[in-house]
């Protein structure tokens, strides 16, 4: 079964240039993953709205530090047994001092497959022993990145 559920995703880059990741745990498929912040666009919501609700739910960091400007990303990816197909909004949030990351409202689902999060530099990314979603994700972040 395929889920095209609409999503957006959160790139948030701190001074030195390191990417914020949340680290997930699929008990379905018995895999883990790095991904940015971000989940549903619900019902009336704008992507940059949900962007924004994401990154404070997942991560406690202020949504107001979300642009307004993304990157479409095509995503193909497995979670708790449901195939997902869909083209989610990147957008990208900068940071000084690297923030305190501290998650406020994670659901049942996201408390139970949350394993943390880290901060990465672009080569880090590409050197993670465990995969990072979506895989091309250093690109993602020239592209928005890019003046």
């Amino acid at each position: 079964m395929a889920d095209d559920r609409p999503a957006a995703r959160v790139l948030c880059v701190d001074e030195d240039g390191c990417v914020l990741l949340l680290r997930w745990r699929d008990p379905v498929a018995g895999r883990t993953f790095w991904e940015p912040p971000g989940g549903g666009i619900e019902p009336g919501e704008t992507p940059l709205d949900a962007a924004r609700r994401e990154l404070t739910e997942e991560t406690g960091l202020h949504g107001s530090a979300v642009a307004d400007r993304s990157v479409p990303v095509d995503r193909d990816y497995m979670w708790l047994g449901v195939h997902y197909v869909k083209t989610e909004p990147f957008y990208l949030a900068r940071f000084g001092t690297r923030p305190e990351v501290t998650p406020s409202v994670l659901t049942s689902e996201e408390s139970d497959t949350y394993l943390g999060f880290g901060w990465f530099s672009p080569a880090e990314l590409t050197a993670l022993d465990e995969p990072v979603e979506p895989p091309l994700l250093a690109a993602v972040l020239e592209r928005l990145a890019a003046p």
